[in-house]
């Protein structure tokens, strides 16, 4: 599959309508990003909302980031994944995940297994008595690399989230030929650093009391001492690529420059100012 370069990552559950989602992909299609990623949490139930966003765009490839592999058995993905693989011209990437515990024995009451071996079990069991699964297009959130190499030897490629260049240069010494490494990224156009910064602790907060995050920024690097308090500037400048737009196209670039095949660009932006988060798409649209 071709998956271009640039790509949307995009929480939808910030949108309240149908109307405002049904604009919002219009947006992202006709700036000419090549996919929208999206996530699954308390947000719109994963296939559904792909449905929808795929009847209402044209040439745009829509991926979930994730789909957790709680929320549905491993034939409810297969049989979801073909039918919006026949009926949408195969624009849909099943992107599976683990999740977190608290999203998982806190929300949907199951037990949450040990992160390796639940996703092996999954796609074995998603696999299972299949032909062709080699040209499935299904991804894996993946950090460490146990999961990374999983993810490029039993699908099309990785997932990261809330990571640095880095350790995309460390994902991408685990790829193999024909991987796809597909990077989340955080940004947001403001020259400001104190702005800049308020903006990105109040978009990680969420991320910082998960204790597979918390354990993946301290593998890569960072201290305990990074990650008190909202989050040291170091860590917060890591994470939120900040700046005039020539400076965040520059961060960007340093993951295509680290091995990444496609980077999901997130716009980091004050609750509800969509106005603010389609001109920053916008500015970065020809990266």
């Amino acid at each position: 599959m071709q998956l271009g370069r640039l790509g949307v990552w995009y929480a939808l559950g910030r949108m309240a309508t149908a109307d405002e989602l049904h604009c919002f992909v219009s947006t992202v299609e006709d700036l000419g990003y090549s996919a929208l990623w999206y996530p699954e949490a308390t947000d719109y139930e994963s296939l559904s909302v792909a449905s929808f966003m795929l009847a209402r765009s044209r040439t745009l490839k829509v991926g979930s980031s994730i789909a957790n592999i709680y929320a549905r058995d491993a034939f409810t993905s297969r049989r979801g994944l073909a039918t919006l693989t026949q009926l949408y011209d195969s624009r849909f990437i099943l992107g599976l995940g683990v999740s977190h515990a608290p999203m998982v024995e806190g929300l949907r009451g199951h037990n949450y297994g040990k992160p390796l071996p639940a996703m092996r079990d999954y796609l074995d069991m998603m696999y299972k008595d299949q032909k062709d699964t080699g040209d499935w297009q299904v991804m894996l959130a993946a950090l460490g690399p146990l999961m990374l190499k999983l993810s490029f030897e039993r699908t099309m490629g990785a997932l990261p989230y809330n990571t640095t260049p880095e350790h995309t240069r460390r994902a991408a010494a685990a790829m193999q030929a024909g991987s796809h490494l597909a990077v989340e990224q955080k940004f947001t156009i403001e020259t400001d650093p104190a702005r800049a910064r308020a903006l990105g602790r109040a978009e990680l907060g969420r991320y910082m009391k998960l204790p597979n995050y918390r354990n993946h920024w301290l593998r890569i690097g960072f201290t305990e001492a990074d990650l008190a308090d909202g989050g040291s500037d170091k860590f917060i400048d890591a994470m939120v690529n900040w700046g005039d737009v020539a400076a965040v196209k520059r961060q960007v670039q340093a993951h295509f420059d680290a091995g990444a095949t496609h980077v999901c660009i997130q716009p980091v932006h004050e609750a509800g100012d969509f106005a603010a988060r389609d001109a920053m798409l916008k500015a970065m649209a020809d990266t």
